[in-house]
Order: structure tokens, then C-alpha cells, then sequence
């Protein structure tokens, strides 16, 4: 509904303008009323009304003056003038303030109602194409942020957006980062979330991020260290306090890239990002993020799955098994989980491997215990049950519950020595990411009861032993004084060289160098690397 202000220094003309023509009819409705000129210029800055009926004898300020300061103050509503006398000068002043019709007194109805049907139909043009480039600029925005997002942006390398473009479509900030959304329940009942609920942020304005979908996924982009910080701070909370499985968080999953600084680099955030969310395939059991730290070095990959590493890994499981060794079967299976995360073969061919794998073991055992009754799957249920896990710890989890079925059919298995095998298996690993997760259903226990009977027998916590191994043989490596620091913390599992430090102050009560200073002599110091 369009604003109409009646402005006359005459209450009877005013009540007559009210009641002569149908507002509601042609689309107004009257907002205020003035009975001189300087009411009548604040009445007009304030409601801003579509419309301006207005007496050129104004007491104040006369009518052309009137309308030559609403313009100058940024009015930009119609005015209709009403005057007594038909002074071409004083029309000619008024068309050169925009002033759609001058209409002489007495007033006729049909006239004015005319003028005032013209000018509604005029403001309803201008009010779509208003609309219409609204809905352009949306949709311009729309795919120069994709071409951006993807590293697609032909306009943005030719520079053919400038920078006011760039700062109307809201998008420069001091830094960046994408991350994609998957929601994968199978279950549509579950709720869904925003990305804004998720880290408890508003949006207005998109001054935090932007967002479009992508094969079904929400690709955000965030923008300023604000944004970014709250999204740590999300990482942070979520991984100390992981959602209870079957609960709407437990069907999410986000992939991040990079933090970038230039709008022209943040394809590299999206690629890393892209490229994570099709590698949820790997994550563990409860894990609901994957960044970009967690990315593979790609370009230093040569491992590829063939007929000699199936050979190798079937042979070693079989072997294993046939010696009931559990702590090798384990130490093995892990061996292959971490190799396959490192290969360079798609997802579908690491199930067809995995597949091959245990058909060979089930034939092999079948044919060494011919007379054995082993209840093994059917080779179709095995394909289907590989085929239908979303993960590979699924997969892995699948044969290692196999193998155990496998050495309690054919032989007396003992648990006696389980501990002393976990123990084994630590010593002989923690230089990989081992996590407690891991490896309890490798040995038959859930991750919370072997967690409590690991503490109550050797006095500390499984992530404390393995901490301490990891320390104690990189301060074996300082002693020999032939790699750096950030190598020691790479040799050790830390992929980060600062959560290396932090951990062996925690330890040692010194940093790294301090303890390596601590062991030589000064003439041995001037050949240290740090």
C-alpha cells in the first residue's frame, strides 16, 4: 500500500482531498496531514510518503521551496501541486523539482484522480524493476560467489568487478574458510540444523558467511576472524563433547579447508575442503569433522592397491590367525587400515579390495580346516556387508570380528594375555595415530571398558602411555642429535610441531631444545640442529 501526506493551509480542502477520492481503492492510504509548509517538510523527511499533495501558497515556506529542500535532503516521492492560479512560472519552477502534475483550484475530481491512478501505475513499474534488479543482483551474487567458492571467477581475474561490487555483494573480509555440510541420516525425521545454530551465531546481512548447495551439501563460506573463531571454537566443543550416536548432531559431517586471506585463494580452502568431503569414507568411529591438516600429501603418494599387496595382506592374516596370534592380527589389520587411507585407488576399489581380502582368507582357512565347521558369512552376504558400510573402520571392524570367530572355531583362544598384547601392540605402534577408539574392538572390548581396566591396572590412562612412549623415544632421537625438532615430532606421531613442544614440557618440564641442551656439552652444542 502506497503513502499519500495532504499538505493546505485550508482544514476544509484537506478533509474535502480525504473524502473526494476512494485512497484505499487506488492503492493509498493517507499517512499524515500539514497545515503549513515547515510541518509539511517534516512531515515528508520523517513518514517519507509516496506521494505529495501539496497547496503552492504555503504560510512558512512557500510550496517550490518546500519541495526544492525535500529534494536536496533526498526525497524521492511524487509530488501533485494544488495552486489557485495557473502561473506558468510558477508550473515551470515546479517540473524543475519533479513535480508530476500541477492542478488548478477548484479541484477537479476526475482530474486529480487521473493524475493520482497515473502515478500509482508509475510507482508499481518502477517498484518490479525495483524488484527485478534486486532479484538480478541476488542471482548475479549468487554465481560470482560459486565462480569464486570453486575458482571459477573469470570475472574476478580480469578484474571486470571492482571494488566498490566486491564491497556492495559484502564480500571482503580479512580473512576466510570453507567448509561444506553434509548431513548423511538416513532417517528424514531427523532435525536439521543451520549452519548459524550450530555455532550459535547470527547471520544478518550474511556478514559472517555466505552459503549455496552443492550436491546436496551447504558449501559456507566464512568470512572474518570472527566467524572463524567461533567455527574453532565449535571444533573445540564438539570434540570434547561428541553427540550420543543416534542423535540428530550424530548425522552431520564437515569438511574444512585452509584459512586463506585473499579473496583470489580461497578456491584453494574449497578444493581442500571438496576433497575431504569425499573422504569421509575414513574417518573413525565417531568422527564428524575432517580438516585440513588431516589431508593426505597427494602429491607424495605411490601406494596403489594391486595383486601383490592383496597377496601380501591375505598371507599375513591367514598366517596369523592360524597361530592365533591376536596381537599380530590387530597390529595387521591396523597396518591395512593406515595404508588404504593412504592409497591412491578410489573408494570403490578399497571395497573390492577389502572384499577379494577376506574371500581369500575364508577360502584359505576353509581349506586348511576342511573338517571344521567355521560359521562363516556367505560370500554374498560378505560382498553385501563390504558394499553397504559407509566406512572403512566399518569394514575393518567387520573382518576383525571374523577373525576372532575364525581362531575361537578352530582353536582354545585364551584372554589372559590381552592386556600384555594391547601392551605390544602400543610399543610397536604409538608412532601412528592410535587412539583407544581404535583399538578395543580390534581385541574384543568396548573403547570405555578397556579404557577403565587399562587404568586400573597400569595406574594411568591409555592416551597418558601412549603420550609417554611417544616422549620417551623422542627424547632417544635429541640424544642422537640428527634431526630437527619439527622431524622428532613427525617421527613420534605429533603432526604438530607446538602440540609436540606442549606435550613434552608436560612430560620432561622442559621444551625440546632445553632437553637436547641439557645433554651436550658446549662444544657439542655448536653443531646442534634445531
Amino acid at each position: 500500500m502506497e503513502t499519500v501526506l495532504i499538505a493546505d493551509d485550508e482544514i476544509n480542502i484537506r478533509e474535502g482531498l480525504k473524502n473526494i477520492i476512494d485512497w484505499n481503492e487506488l492503492g493509498f492510504e493517507v499517512c499524515a496531514e500539514a497545515a503549513n509548509g515547515e510541518e509539511a517538510l517534516c512531515l515528508i523527511l520523517d513518514k517519507k510518503p509516496s506521494l505529495v499533495l501539496l497547496d503552492i501558497r504555503m504560510p512558512k515556506i512557500y510550496g517550490t521551496d518546500l519541495i526544492r529542500m525535500a529534494r536536496e535532503r533526498g526525497f524521492q516521492g511524487r509530488f501533485i501541486i494544488l495552486s489557485g492560479y495557473s502561473d506558468f512560472t510558477y508550473a515551470q519552477t515546479a517540473i524543475q523539482y519533479g513535480v508530476d502534475f500541477y492542478i488548478t483550484k477548484p479541484i477537479d475530481e476526475d482530474e486529480l484522480q487521473l493524475a493520482i491512478c497515473k502515478i500509482k501505475k508509475e510507482l508499481d513499474e518502477e517498484h518490479a524493476v525495483s524488484e527485478n534488479m534486486e532479484l538480478l543482483k541476488t542471482k548475479a551474487k549468487d554465481v560470482i560467489l560459486h565462480e569464486i567458492v570453486t575458482g571459477n571467477c573469470q570475472t574476478l581475474e580480469e578484474g571486470l568487478l571492482s571494488p566498490r561490487e566486491i564491497e556492495e555483494m559484502n564480500l571482503y573480509a580479512e580473512c576466510y574458510q570453507v567448509v561444506i555440510y553434509e548431513k548423511f541420516s538416513e532417517n528424514p525425521k531427523d532435525a536439521s540444523y543451520s549452519f548459524a545454530d550450530l555455532l550459535k551465531i547470527t547471520n544478518k546481512g550474511n556478514h559472517t558467511f555466505e552459503h549455496f548447495n552443492e550436491d546436496s551439501n551447504e558449501v559456507i563460506l566464512l568470512k572474518g576472524s570472527f566467524a572463524l573463531n567461533k567455527f574453532n571454537g565449535f571444533l573445540e566443543r564438539y570434540e570434547k563433547n561428541p553427540p550420543q550416536k543416534g542423535s540428530p548432531l550424530d548425522s552431520l559431517f564437515l569438511a574444512y579447508g585452509r584459512p586463506v586471506s585473499n579473496l583470489d585463494e580461497i578456491y584453494l580452502s574449497y578444493e581442500e575442503a571438496s576433497t575431504l568431503r569425499k573422504r569421509r569414507f575414513f574417518c573413525m568411529q565417531g568422527q564428524h569433522t575432517l580438516g585440513y591438516g588431516e589431508l593426505p600429501k597427494f602429491h607424495e603418494i605411490s601406494l596403489e592397491i594391486n595383486n601383490d599387496t592383496l597377496e601380501e595382506y591375505s598371507n599375513l592374516l591367514t598366517d596369523y590367525l592360524l597361530a592365533f596370534q591376536r596381537n599380530k592380527v590387530a597390529e595387521t589389520l591396523f597396518s591395512l587400515e593406515e595404508f588404504l587411507y593412504n592409497v591412491k585407488n578410489d573408494i570403490s576399489s578399497v571395497k573390492l579390495f577389502l572384499k577379494d581380502l577376506f574371500l581369500r582368507i575364508k577360502e584359505k582357512v576353509n581349506h586348511t580346516f576342511h573338517s571344521a565347521e567355521i560359521p562363516f558369512p556367505t560370500n554374498s552376504e560378505i560382498i553385501r556387508r563390504i558394499d553397504q558400510s559407509r566406512y572403512l573402520y566399518e569394514i575393518i571392524l567387520f573382518i576383525s570380528a571374523q577373525t576372532e570367530m575364525i581362531m575361537n572355531a578352530t582353536g582354545r583362544p585364551s584372554r589372559d594375555t590381552i592386556l600384555d598384547d594391547i601392551i605390544y601392540y602400543i610399543d610397536n605402534n604409538f608412532r601412528n595415530n592410535i587412539k583407544l577408539e581404535g583399538i578395543a574392538p580390534l581385541f574384543g572390548y568396548s573403547s570405555t571398558y578397556l579404557g577403565k581396566i587399562f587404568n586400573k591396572t597400569f595406574g594411568e590412562s591409555f592416551n597418558c602411555y601412549v603420550d609417554h612412549r611417544k616422549i620417551e623415544y623422542s627424547k632417544e632421537l635429541l640424544k642422537e642429535n640428527r634431526l630437527k625438532v619439527y622431524e622428532i615430532a613427525e617421527q613420534v606421531g605429533y603432526n604438530n610441531v607446538d602440540y609436540f613442544h606442549k606435550k613434552f614440557k608436560k612430560y620432561t618440564g622442559m621444551s625440546p631444545a632445553e632437553y637436547r641442551k641439557s645433554i651436550f656439552t658446549p662444544r657439542d652444542n655448536s653443531s646442534e640442529n634445531y
